[in-house]
């Protein structure tokens, strides 16, 4: 397997199966690079909470002014092929700024959308993240990893380079999300996440079981975890999560409250002034929150659009910023942060939302000068299709809609205050022709310009602009199609496999053909998972499987239950005990990718990242004799340990989605990886950052450890300078050839 000096691969390789050549030296770490022209900027100033002390704001930050890092104006061409994506325009609409890795990690650049004189703005390797400029031009804000792991800060820069500086998020321990901008550009909100307080040291969590272990039904064919996970503390005042849903109408019900799954740790909502000359302003706090993100401001000021909630039970919540009085809450869909916007007047809010519905769909919310909900419509729906993206030109009239069609993306644009259009009446569209399968953002360019950033099948990530017209253009920064691979093997198109769960259950997945194979000779293959496990497979051009399908190997890329873009009811099939359910998913799959590939019998392999790791830990002590052998990456293999050690807002948000630590023990433990292990027969290759904090990389180390102790060959590769998702080249590439040598090596012989 692939090495390197950086790098930390554990376990020794088993002699007995290590093919000629291999090294049967032990694993070393070379002394870690320093931290030359690292940043360590001071605390923010503010009154921090007592310890232990629940229900006080995050401190508001203090912006902390940054040397000047904006790089060459030359474009950088140490990668040949790059990705370009996250686009957010300029005031006019005539310049960008984007996130494109063709330095080798994710970096913020900005340039004109018809030419290709771009530049660094950031020098600096901390991966960028998010992208936003100011509605009028000056600033540009965006969210850096330092470290490349998770915790995140805000910052902000102008577009000639000049001024950067940190937001938020300077302090240690401290996470920073980026909201939206004031419509004036006088302010940009950032959600703060303060440091949280850990669980007992064995892991236990909290003790308390007063409460009911009954489900709550969902307004769906399935069944959550009942319980509104989060107490909200608005400023100047307390305000709970059942007072919060009284006011949102007489007909509102509040759940009963979930214990908190940790304890410490909330998020904290601020507008701040990045030209330091206002105090930021604070919009909410929630103690045990799973997420908070302010998406829109109305024009006036008086009302705050957020989104809250844990995965599965998102919210869209309206708030007066007079006197912080949560009017308005509205069930949102899981998927893309930005749920909607404020019409211009304030009088009606447009939401992405799967309220009393299977999918997600445009909904126009109704609001009194108060901001209390009057009456909600459906605006624009497709059958079986989810509203995956949603967007607005600068004027507030004009949306762009992005639907997820199986994988595939149908992008279109909807007048919203057309002339003679009566209340709740659906609104007609006009569909913008694609040069690729899928949508990942949407965003408005000047008064009638609109950035899209695509990807596809064939190509790298690119961004895409039409102005005055629906007729969308390649920038000329973006990478080409053809730089999409080397010469001589062009990306593999996958089909479309569909399949029936052994419940009934209608399951799908794309299946990736390793070229110059005879058509119906069983080839050895990878059934691939997604994480989330709300995530979805779609048809977009992947190294990892390019990488795979050169060596020989096919693909098989499924949705399991739990999956999006299929319908909620899909989405919640997998919860609770449901889950088993969805190892059984892994199975079926394998067994239809014997049948229709056609994939070897003998020759099969499972693959995932996050939750996908978490699947391949599992399928393998599930299903012993199914794979020969497995590569999981940044995976749980046990519950009880992922929920001490992950970060309390994701710990909030999937006890809702896996189960309550506490309440749900016995049913974690049933479906935690560790407790099977005796049932592990075959080899395994863990990878993992080494700053991952969702997932720590603890989870991967405790299973490979208990499978060498067990006789069964393991590995662990642990990438420097990464967390949860792999950002940087090198890496990326180090991580592609270690994983294929692996599979290559236990499915075919070869290395």
């Amino acid at each position: 397997m692939a090495s390197d000096a950086r790098h930390l691969v554990t376990g020794e390789p088993d002699t007995a199966t290590a093919p000629p050549g291999a090294s049967s030296l032990p694993p070393s770490v070379a002394a870690r690079p320093g931290a030359d022209g690292a940043l360590v900027a001071p605390p923010s100033t503010g009154t921090r909470p007592a310890d232990g002390h629940e229900g006080a704001a995050a401190p508001a930050p203090a912006p902390v002014a940054l040397p000047e890092a904006s790089g060459p104006r030359d474009a950088v061409t140490r990668l040949r092929s790059h990705g370009c994506w996250y686009p957010s325009a300029g005031a006019d609409g005539t310049e960008a700024a984007f996130i494109c890795d063709r330095g080798g990690v994710p970096q913020l650049w900005a340039g004109p959308v018809d030419g290709d004189e771009v530049h660094l703005l950031d020098s600096l390797p901390d991966p960028v993240k998010e992208v936003s400029w100011s509605p009028d031009g000056r600033w540009i804000a965006y969210t850096t990893a330092p470290g490349g792991g998770e915790h995140s800060r805000v910052l902000c820069v102008r577009p000639d380079g000049s001024g950067r500086r940190v937001l938020a998020g300077a302090d240690p321990g401290h996470t920073a999300h980026l909201g939206c901008w004031a419509h004036d550009g006088s302010a940009v909100a950032v959600t703060l996440a303060a440091p949280e307080t850990r669980a007992p040291a064995d892991g236990a969590g909290p003790t308390d079981t007063t409460l009911p272990a009954n489900w709550a039904g969902r307004d769906g064919r399935a069944t959550l975890l009942g319980g509104t996970p989060y107490d909200t503390a608005p400023a100047g005042g307390t305000m709970t999560a059942a007072t919060a849903m009284t006011a949102a109408g007489p007909t509102a019900a509040a759940p009963p409250a979930v214990p908190a799954v940790r304890t410490g740790g909330g998020l904290s909502a601020y507008l701040i002034d990045p030209d330091g000359l206002a105090s930021p302003v604070l919009l909410a706090t929630e103690t045990h929150a799973a997420t908070l993100r302010v998406c829109d401001i109305s024009r006036d000021g008086r009302l705050v659009l957020m989104r809250r909630g844990p995965r599965g039970r998102r919210e869209a919540v309206v708030r007066r910023t007079a006197d912080s009085a949560t009017t308005c809450t509205v069930p949102v869909a899981d998927g893309d942060p930005w749920i909607g916007r404020f019409s211009p007047d304030g009088r009606t809010l447009w939401l992405r939302s799967d309220a009393e519905r299977e999918y997600a769909a445009l909904l126009a919310v109704t609001l009194d000068p108060d901001g209390r909900p009057l009456g909600r419509s459906v605006a624009v729906e497709r059958p079986d299709s989810d509203l995956d993206l949603l967007a607005w030109s600068q004027d507030g009239r004009t949306a762009a809609l992005s639907w997820n069609e199986r994988g595939a993306s149908r992008l279109e644009l909807v007048d919203t205050s057309p002339a003679g259009r009566t209340p709740y009446d659906p609104l007609p569209t006009t569909p913008v022709p694609l040069p690729h399968e899928v949508v990942t953002r949407v965003t408005a360019a000047g008064p009638r310009g609109l950035l899209a950033a695509l990807s596809g099948s064939q190509r790298r990530p690119g961004v895409w602009s039409a102005f005055g017209s629906v007729s969308l253009l390649r920038t000329p920064w973006s990478s080409r199609d053809e730089d999409a691979t080397g010469p001589g093997r062009p990306p593999v198109r996958p089909v479309l496999l569909r399949l029936t769960a052994r419940d009934g259950l209608s399951l799908s997945g794309w299946y990736y053909r390793a070229p110059g194979r005879p058509a119906g000779e069983p080839a050895p293959c990878v059934i691939h998972l997604h994480g989330g496990p709300e995530e979805q497979e779609r048809p977009v051009f992947s190294p990892l499987y390019h990488e795979l399908t050169g060596r020989g190997l096919d693909v098989f890329a499924p949705d399991v239950r739990g999956s999006s873009g299929h319908g909620r009811s899909f989405v919640d099939a997998d919860l609770g005990a449901g889950r088993f359910a969805a190892l059984d998913d892994v199975a079926d799959c394998a067994a239809h990718a014997v049948a229709e590939g056609p994939a070897d019998p003998t020759r099969l392999a499972v693959m995932g990242r996050s939750y996908g790791g978490y699947l391949t830990f599992a399928s393998l002590v599930h299903h012993p004799d199914l794979f020969r052998t497995g590569v999981a990456v940044c995976g749980m293999s046990d519950f009880a340990t992922f929920f001490a050690g992950t970060e309390p807002w994701l710990a909030e948000s999937a006890a809702h989605k896996y189960g309550h630590p506490e309440r749900d023990r016995d049913l974690l433990r049933a479906l935690s990886p560790m407790t099977r292990i005796d049932a592990l027969r075959v080899p395994l290759l863990a990878v993992h950052g080494e700053h991952d904090t969702n997932v720590p990389p603890g989870e991967s180390e405790q299973f490979v450890r208990a499978a060498r102790e067990r006789g069964i060959p393991a590995r662990m590769l642990t990438l420097r300078d990464e967390g949860h998702d792999f950002l940087r080249a090198d890496n990326r590439r180090l991580f592609r050839r270690a994983a294929a040598d692996w599979l290559q090596r236990f499915l075919t012989g070869r290395s």
